[in-house]
């Protein structure tokens, strides 16, 4: 195995063909099926090798660039790569799901000897191609989302997802105070395991107190039963909808779950565009959002907490995608200079926890999992 980092010392971060983001949160299209990446902070052309002590290149993939939770994410890394001298290059997958796009921006990674990978990885099919660039010697950090199984990459830093999970739940069952619970869930896939898809959503029923049997599946959960969280009470829940975690997706997965029954009134959403795409549907089939029905979520971005102040997303947990990626170049930096590799701090100790919050204008005492702000102070430390 080659010593771990000291390739990427001596090679330029360039432009390579990658992949083009297409829509995550907004569904645009129209982008070219053969993508390209976008070379940040500072771009060399020279051919020689750098000499001991300039720029180390490193490569952030994320899943796509127009979801405005990675384009924040991208702009904390381009800022920290340009304070700490790193030859930073940008790519993505063209859309949610695109495997075989991030596969190729971790090869032109490995070919051009960077020191290090930031991904925020697709799902487990990226898993070998991650280990062909830590046998090559890179450093490889998962931001946001966990690998599976956590080592596959050398550390992750991520928010908690599974408490980001617990806390709407928590909160959503506090605001049912005893009444039954009809629920409608709209994740991201439902023909792959991607752990920040069941551990948001498993983390959602375990928070309202619904035993979840196998937290990697998101269907063993028994459709019926009792809540335990706060006063307690029955549950239904009427659909688990794919959405690729975008607006459009939401909207056409809210559609269908009312189809099944109209009478729901708690839905969780994996995202904040999501929820935006369901309250519109709820919204179209004359629901009162907030009042016939709560909308609970995750991520946190600005659009998203404007939302829960005015009304249209009940509480949703703020995750802080500019530090996962500022900490992450500054780790593969202090590596690549001969510095120590970070250590995690979650309570279970398989990752780095960047934090996770809250954020709701009706805070509930039945919220343990993490801290209540209110929608303003979320939207004075929004991303996006």
């Amino acid at each position: 195995m080659i010593n771990r980092l000291t390739r990427g010392r001596t090679f330029t971060a360039v432009a390579v063909a990658g992949v083009a983001a297409v829509t995550l949160a907004a569904c645009s299209s129209g982008s070219s099926d053969e993508a390209t990446t976008e070379p940040a902070a500072s771009e060399a052309a020279a051919e020689e090798p750098m000499a001991e002590g300039d720029a180390v290149a490193v490569s952030l993939i994320t899943k796509d660039s127009t979801n405005p939770f990675f384009v924040a994410m991208q702009a904390g890394a381009k800022e920290k790569a340009g304070e700490l001298n790193v030859d930073l290059t940008v790519g993505s997958g063209k859309e949610e799901g695109d495997d075989a796009g991030q596969i190729e921006l971790i090869e032109n990674a490995i070919a051009q000897g960077q020191a290090g990978i930031l991904i925020t990885p697709m799902s487990v099919n990226v898993n070998d191609a991650i280990k062909k660039a830590r046998d090559a010697g890179l450093y490889v950090i998962a931001l946001d989302t966990p690998t599976d199984p956590p080592d596959v990459v050398d550390i992750t830093f991520a928010t908690d997802n599974c408490l980001a999970g617990e806390a709407i739940g928590q909160w959503a069952a506090g605001k049912l105070n005893g009444e039954k619970a009809t629920i409608a869930e709209l994740v991201i896939f439902n023909d792959r395991v991607v752990s920040v898809d069941y551990c948001r959503a498993n983390g959602f029923l375990k928070g309202m107190g619904i035993e979840v049997p196998t937290l990697e599946d998101m269907s063993s959960a028994a459709a019926t039963g009792t809540y335990s969280t706060g006063a307690g009470g029955d549950y239904e829940i009427v659909c688990l909808e794919a959405t690729g975690a975008n607006e459009a997706g939401g909207r056409t997965g809210m559609e269908t779950c009312l189809s099944k029954n109209p009478d729901i009134n708690v839905v969780y959403t994996i995202n904040e565009p999501t929820a935006f795409g369901a309250a519109e549907a709820l919204k179209a089939a004359g629901k009162t959002v907030g009042q016939d029905v709560i909308i609970v979520s995750v991520d946190g971005g600005l659009a998203g907490v404007e939302a829960v102040k005015a009304g249209d997303i009940q509480a949703t947990s703020q995750q802080y995608p500019l530090r996962m990626a500022s900490l992450g170049v500054e780790a593969i930096k202090t590596i690549a200079d001969g510095g120590a590799a970070p250590e995690n701090t979650s309570a279970n100790g398989q990752f780095f926890d960047t934090g996770v919050t809250l954020c709701t204008d009706d805070p509930m005492d039945t919220v343990t999992s993490a801290p209540q702000e209110s929608a303003q102070y979320c939207i004075d430390n929004a991303w996006g």
